[in-house]
């Protein structure tokens, strides 16, 4: 069986992803259709909208095959560690195609940024590191770089789906995998685009018209079955979550938080300074950004912080060379056979469900699960963390 590969987040799934996942389809021509999709927190450090199952379902009604997971140790980091461990895994899985959405459109704009960059890499490096020092996002210190090592590129390296498109091909080269990568633009809606336009909207302005109670415009931009888990679901954001990032903030001392994954610079001090002044998630973030400090780093931050994530844990299995272990979410009969067909060639262990003790990638896993699922009402949590150890869906 031929299989393409979809790198995901669906927060939540709306008509772009279903536009991206037939277009993949139709390019390739494949088989199955393979999504690697984020857990309970994304990569901009937010809790997603609904939790991991609910969207499996979105995207296996959405024509999705197998979904499985990025682990949380990859999903709540920058691009390029966001992109090794999506890549890794549908490399492990032996991956015939990626395909990813960008604002450029053009594989072959990504393949000549690419050249540049391995010519001019020493250059880029020390230049993206001095910009970062300066406080800028990675986005615009990305950006700065290239431009100031002198790499010419058609390929605007600021746009957010242009950078993580770079940070796949950039680990397909590292891992020398065989899987072909390619993409396909982005059609209408921009990423950060706040509003809802049309049939095409983003994902930021759709959970921002579902908040406003704009239902209508929301149910034209989405599948039916996203929303009806819209309608169904337990639904999640930072202000839900605030008290209990509030209370874990002052009641741990400095010298605790500093452990915290993303705690770097005396950032604790800041942390616990302005905490006190804040009513709730927004107000607190506004208060403590700078220009060093961007609002995507601190949501992680505090996403590391809600999941006791710990310094130590993050750099000891993050220096492994691919994911340790593929964990499937969800899948069809076409899912299914795929796996079949390749199990005997798989050099990771393929989990259907975790276990505590089974890894520490996949305790700390449960342990983001917990906290994601902290803000429900204990007989619901408890509910939500029985998937957590149960058989995948199956449709």
């Amino acid at each position: 069986m031929k299989a393409n590969g979809l790198i995901v987040e669906y927060n939540p799934l709306h008509n772009g992803h279903v536009y991206h996942i037939q277009q993949a389809q139709k390019l390739t021509g494949s088989d199955c259709t393979i999504a690697v999709m984020s857990g309970n927190f994304t990569q901009r450090g937010e809790p997603a909208i609904l939790d991991k199952f609910s969207r499996t379902r979105a995207a296996l009604s959405a024509g999705v095959d197998l979904v499985v997971e990025l682990p949380f140790l990859y999903a709540v980091q920058h691009a390029d560690l966001f992109a090794k461990g999506a890549v890794s895994i549908l490399d492990a899985l032996k991956v015939e195609h990626l395909v990813f959405g960008s604002e450029n459109g053009t594989i072959e704009s990504f393949h000549q940024a690419q050249k540049e960059r391995n010519k001019n890499q020493a250059a880029f490096e020390s230049i993206l590191k001095q910009q970062l020092d300066k406080g800028l996002s990675y986005s615009e210190a990305n950006g700065t770089a290239y431009e100031l090592a002198g790499i010419s590129s058609t390929l605007d390296l600021r746009s957010p789906n242009n950078i993580l498109g770079f940070a796949y091909l950039q680990a397909a080269e590292a891992l020398n995998t065989t899987m072909q990568v390619d993409t396909i633009r982005r059609i209408q809606a921009d990423y950060h685009e706040q509003s809802i336009t049309g049939p095409i909207a983003s994902a930021t302005s759709i959970r921002s018209a579902w908040q406003d109670e704009k239902t209508q415009e929301v149910k034209a931009a989405v599948p039916i079955k996203t929303f009806e888990l819209l309608e169904t679901e337990e639904l999640h954001s930072w202000e839900a979550y605030f008290p209990l990032l509030r209370y874990l903030i002052l009641t741990r001392p400095a010298e605790t938080l500093c452990q915290i994954h993303g705690m770097d610079e005396g950032l604790e001090y800041r942390f616990k300074k302005y905490i006190h002044q804040s009513l709730n998630f927004q107000q607190f973030l506004s208060l403590i950004k700078t220009k060093r400090y961007t609002w995507t780093r601190l949501q992680r931050v505090c996403v590391h912080i809600l999941s006791n994530t710990q310094k130590h844990i993050i750099n000891e299995h993050l220096n492994g060379a691919a994911c340790p272990y593929i964990r499937i979410l969800g899948m069809t009969k076409t899912g299914q056979a795929f796996l079949s067909s390749r199990k005997k060639q798989l050099d990771v262990p393929l989990y259907t469900q975790l276990k505590d003790g089974m890894h520490p990638v996949a305790d700390l896993e449960l342990q983001a699960a917990d906290a994601y699922y902290s803000i429900l009402p204990p007989e619901i949590a408890a509910a939500s963390r029985r998937q957590e150890i149960s058989p995948p869906i199956f449709v």
